[in-house]
């Protein structure tokens, strides 16, 4: 029986619960040297839940999770679960006004943080943040230190220690699959980030149905290139290895050399993440081969996918990758290929939806018949059960009458159900009357042996309309100018595509999931010509 539907209607509690029967002695998770089984994650969840039960947090209360990759945001993650309350991931890397954003708009009672990460004081950044925010009630923290003087703030430990033994079986309704159990905020590059409310239903279809399509089964071990908090990191990593009984290894999804290590050391089977990591992984493997062979599949999503990206990774790190379609709003994955597919296939396209996922190519809400280009919506048992959390407005804007989310980003389905990505409809350049598509030139020009990273974009233009500006970041020590940029493009691209302008930046501002603050650069871009960019200490 497929998982998707050995899990349909199930909670996330009731899934742990299902694997801690069946297997409890099963690696769950593995991170700095230990091995955490799926039986030990459900008796510390319980002991968390049965504590911070005790706080009065109750079914759909809001707690957040700022924590890096660790066991404790699992164990917090399923803690939330039991209570039937509602988990707020939210990246440490964010800085403290884009923390205090999510805070407050997610009204959180509660949140579960490390003492220290990347240089941060968390402490003592969240006792400023709970003397402005008065929903925030308590913090519990990661760490050693003892913060005798504050009755609100408490250590994990010390929670996980109070509720062993006290038997929590949590509200009457927590066995609810349709009850909102996570708010994942999204990236906000081109405005405020917005809280995407998912239920279990939402995030064990999308989670279990990638599963069956990558063939996760108990003996793989999984690696993510993503931060925790992405939904991307919730579906086919935590939840995926959930529904399968696969194991989760745990590491720093910013270093691709320590995550192929990772690799060698503990024989990981299966690697997700966005493009730009595997991207920094085969650089890594080039600079110091590794032994990879333990490697059996790969998942790609979470950003438009470089041609000629699946072909390379095939070659140099894994034998099969898969390319998906996912978005915060669907519980991830939505579409993705599957490994018998031919090559042209899984280098092309995003593949064909889940089972139940439906997708409509729209031109002004009237629907376009196949190998036609325009609006994705789609629809099915993964797509947001609760909206944007106080954004009843955004909601409408978004939903059609029959159910459908309108995606905003533009595609076309073949004649064989497979989707194209072509780019997102407020991206599109217009020069001179025609559309540019952005994806278009940016993969010309990454395929250019100087160039690390690009983002292209319009800007206003008293003669073109908008002129076509290309933002490229450098491979380290590479020397390239603009002249050569632009008659790289010319080989391939008609002149009405062709970069108007190309300027070489140290790095592109990045939201806290990574993607291109494209925003930022259309304003840097539009306000002047002769200072930094933001995110570049380099003028053009």
């Amino acid at each position: 029986m497929a998982l998707s539907e050995r899990y349909a209607g199930a909670t996330l509690s009731s899934v742990l619960a299902h694997r801690a029967a069946d297997a409890a002695e099963a690696p769950f998770l593995v991170h700095d040297g230990q091995t955490t089984s799926y039986g030990e994650v459900d008796s510390q969840a319980e002991a968390l839940a049965a504590s911070l039960a005790g706080f009065g947090i109750d079914a759909g209360d809001r707690v957040a999770l700022v924590l890096p990759p660790c066991l404790e945001f699992v164990v917090g993650l399923f803690a939330v679960a039991r209570l039937g309350a509602v988990v707020v991931p939210l990246s440490p890397d964010l800085t403290q006004a884009e923390l205090q954003y999510g805070l407050r708009h997610s009204e959180c009672v509660a949140a579960i943080t490390i003492e220290t990460y990347g240089g941060v004081d968390f402490l003592q950044r969240f006792e400023t943040l709970m003397s402005t925010l008065p929903e925030l009630q308590y913090l519990v923290t990661v760490g050693e230190e003892d913060l005798w003087y504050d009755d609100r703030i408490f250590q994990f430990e010390d929670l996980l220690s109070a509720g062993i033994g006290r038997n929590f079986a949590g509200p009457d309704d927590a066995g609810d699959p349709d009850a909102p159990f996570a708010l994942v905020y999204t990236a906000g590059t081109t405005g405020k980030p917005k809280g995407v409310g998912l239920s279990h239903r939402n995030l064990v279809y999308a989670a279990a149905g990638t599963a069956d399509v990558l063939g996760l089964a108990p003996g793989d071990r999984v690696v993510g290139l993503t931060a925790l908090n992405h939904a991307f990191a919730l579906g086919p990593g935590i939840l995926g290895c959930l529904a399968s009984g696969a194991a989760l290894v745990l590491t720093d999804a910013d270093d691709a050399g320590l995550i192929l290590d990772t690799v060698e050391a503990l024989g990981v089977t299966v690697l997700y993440g966005i493009p730009t990591l595997f991207v920094r992984s085969m650089r890594e493997q080039e600079a110091r081969p590794r032994n990879l062979s333990s490697l059996r599949i790969g998942l790609v999503a979470g950003a438009p996918v470089p041609d000629g990206l699946v072909a390379r990774v095939e070659a140099e790190l894994c034998p099969t990758l898969l390319s998906a379609y996912s978005l915060t709003e669907t519980a991830s994955v939505l579409a993705l290929t599957r490994p018998g597919d031919a090559p042209s296939v899984r280098q092309a396209t995003v593949g064909r939806p889940l089972p139940g996922t439906r997708v409509r190519v729209l031109e002004e809400g009237d629907a376009l018949p196949v190998e036609s280009v325009g609006d994705l919506a789609v629809e099915g048992p993964g797509l947001m059960a609760g909206g944007y959390y106080r954004q009843p407005r955004d909601t409408r804007d978004r939903l059609d009458t029959d159910g459908f989310f309108r995606t905003g980003d533009l595609g076309m389905v073949d004649e064989d159900g497979n989707l194209h990505l072509v780019g997102r409809r407020e991206e599109v350049i217009i020069r001179t009357g025609f559309n540019v598509y952005p994806r278009e030139v940016e993969d010309r020009l990454r395929s250019h042996p100087a160039v690390d990273e690009v983002a292209v974009v319009g800007v206003p233009d008293a003669v073109l309309g908008e002129a076509i500006c290309a933002c490229v970041v450098p491979v380290e020590g590479a020397i390239v100018d603009e002249s050569d940029l632009r008659s790289w493009c010319r080989e391939t691209l008609a002149d009405g595509k062709v970069p108007d302008r190309v300027r070489l930046l140290d790095r592109f501002p990045r939201s806290a999931s990574g993607q291109v603050r494209r925003v930022e650069l259309v304003r840097w871009l539009r306000e002047t010509v002769d200072s930094s960019p933001p995110g570049s200490s380099q003028a053009p």
